[in-house]
């Protein structure tokens, strides 16, 4: 199981620390949410930020794009650092062109999907991406409650990747907690995107990431 931190609820003014601590746990990826205030009421951050955590970190670098029309930015995102690139299925008319542009960039190519919109609308890429991601929370906001329904949207993900031989991550996001990992898990999650639960821990990232480990040993 790979965690994920979304460095979305990391001390910004400590960027460079706060995942040095992350590789120092044994934390392979770091998750980027990009917010437009369109897709979703809330702006994040973007380039410049994405291209800082590039040159002081050598961590998988997981880009969800929560914006309009994100094909025209999956080039600067990509050279801007971007590992992987995850898109919305509802923020794009052409989510297979997209896919596609990602892959052409020579970049991992993951989609997600709000947790009302329908899993159909993820059966045309499913055997092209790398990633699903299930939204556990209606996104553009940290610290959110987990949405009790997702774990069963994970397991029908992972049951229509299996049909397919596909070895595609299924990674999790939204209200994500040492306490919920387990069912996740079990239920075909492989990836888990946790924010609060890291970087707010007590005893700070490294501790957060502990209590991961301990609930999924």
């Amino acid at each position: 199981m790979i965690l994920s931190p979304s460095l979305l609820a990391c001390d910004f003014a400590r960027l460079g620390e706060e995942l040095a601590t992350l590789k120092a746990a044994g934390v392979p990826w770091a998750h980027v949410d990009v917010m437009d205030g369109q897709f979703v009421p809330n702006i994040s951050f973007g380039l410049p930020i994405l291209a800082a955590a590039r040159r002081v970190s050598d961590l998988y670098m997981d880009v969800h794009l929560m914006i309009e029309q994100p094909e025209r930015y999956l080039k600067d995102f990509a050279d801007a650092g971007a590992d992987g690139l995850t898109v919305q299925v509802e923020s794009t008319k052409h989510i297979h062109r997209a896919v596609g542009q990602i892959r052409e960039l020579g970049k991992r190519a993951g989609v997600t999907l709000n947790p009302g919109t329908s899993l159909d609308t993820l059966r045309p890429v499913l055997a092209d991406v790398d990633l699903v991601l299930i939204m556990s929370v209606n996104p553009g906001f940290g610290g959110q409650k987990f949405i009790g329904s997702s774990v069963e949207r994970v397991r029908t993900v992972r049951r229509w990747l299996d049909e397919f031989g596909s070895e595609a991550e299924v990674q999790v996001d939204g209200g994500v907690t040492a306490g919920n990992a387990r069912a996740l898990v079990e239920a075909g999650a492989t990836n888990l995107v946790a924010g609060s639960a890291i970087f707010g821990a007590e005893g700070g990232a490294a501790a957060g990431v502990q209590a991961f480990r301990d609930t999924l040993a």
